[in-house]
């Protein structure tokens, strides 16, 4: 399918931003000063990327606890993120969320979620919003494979069936939920539960930028015209552990390795991208330039920005509308 240079170029800003935004955080997180827990989403960067450029400010997303790349791929500011990370005022939550519950609902991202299948209930009621207000928005709910057999997913593609929301159900398939493999967990297949809720079933390869972008556009367009729910079926790999320490002995010799050096989604799309002559090396250099400096400056503003206060404390708590 034909993509504009502007969407290509802002997607691979998006999947380098990702990139350089989570090893970053890998090499922070080991000094001490990032409290809590951070769950990386390296090697899985096409299919939010992919996703979210079907997406507008006004269509809605949630998140898991693996959560960073749903939220730039959403447009959120990465220093922002990043203070909120490091449990600053200057986050995006005042740094009351911390990692796995960044949120802007200015653009529509509902937030990530330290709950295992707390998204999918979530986008149910904004994807509602969306059908009662006519306004053409979607919601699209991620969630992993681990997820997938939580009874809050399983009720969420009922409901979203039976009053044919405009949602869509992005499983992200990186083939462990924690520690323990998909083949071993989950029972039949994902395209057996879409059908088991009469709703569409797309599937891609999540290391593929163009096949998440084409596949995601199908499964949107069907929300977004009026027909109901669709699941998409993402396979991926993370690159890292199920959590920052995380010593990965539940995988094969070599398994990350692999996956690394032969399904890159940045190194596959520049290698396309450039072959066709769609875009100039010169201008994806410029990008990873441009991208690594805005990291560094995120990383020095967060680590000097004040922390919450103890006056912070109940502020937030509630809101009146």
């Amino acid at each position: 399918m034909q993509i504009s240079r502007d969407i290509l170029t802002r997607s691979y800003r998006a999947m380098r931003t990702i990139r350089d935004f989570e090893e970053r955080l890998h090499v922070e997180f080991a000094t001490g000063e990032i409290p809590g827990f951070v769950h990386l989403y390296c090697g899985e960067e096409a299919s939010g990327v992919g996703v979210c450029a079907h997406l507008s400010d006004t269509d809605t997303i949630a998140s898991t606890h693996r959560g960073h790349g749903h939220c730039i791929a959403k447009g959120v500011a990465v220093d922002g993120m990043m203070a909120e990370i490091y449990g600053r005022q200057t986050g995006v939550c005042r740094g009351k969320g911390g990692s796995m519950h960044i949120a802007d609902l200015s653009l529509g991202m509902l937030g990530a979620n330290g709950i295992v299948g707390g998204g999918p209930p979530l986008i149910c009621g904004a994807a509602l919003s969306h059908k009662l207000l006519k306004d053409n928005g979607v919601a699209v709910a991620f969630y992993g494979d681990g997820a997938s057999n939580e009874g809050s997913t399983l009720e969420s593609l009922n409901l979203a069936t039976v009053w044919q929301l405009p949602a869509v159900f992005v499983v992200e398939d990186n083939g462990y939920g924690e520690a323990t493999g998909a083949s071993y967990a989950c029972a039949g297949t994902q395209k057996d539960r879409a059908a088991g809720f009469g709703m569409p079933y797309f599937e891609c390869d999540g290391t593929d930028f163009f096949a998440v972008y084409e596949t995601a556009g199908e499964a949107i367009a069907h929300a977004r015209s009026g027909k109901g729910p669709a699941m998409l079926h993402v396979h991926l790999s993370r690159w890292y552990g199920h959590f920052e320490g995380d010593a990965m002995t539940y995988r094969a010799e070599g398994e990350v390795a692999k996956e690394r050096a032969e399904h890159d989604c940045l190194v596959n799309f520049r290698k396309h991208v450039t072959e066709i002559s769609l875009l100039e090396a010169s201008a994806l250099d410029d990008i990873d330039a441009a991208v690594k400096s805005e990291i560094d400056a995120a990383v020095a503003a967060a680590k000097v920005a004040p922390l919450p206060e103890e006056a912070d404390l109940m502020r937030d708590v509630y809101v009146s509308y």
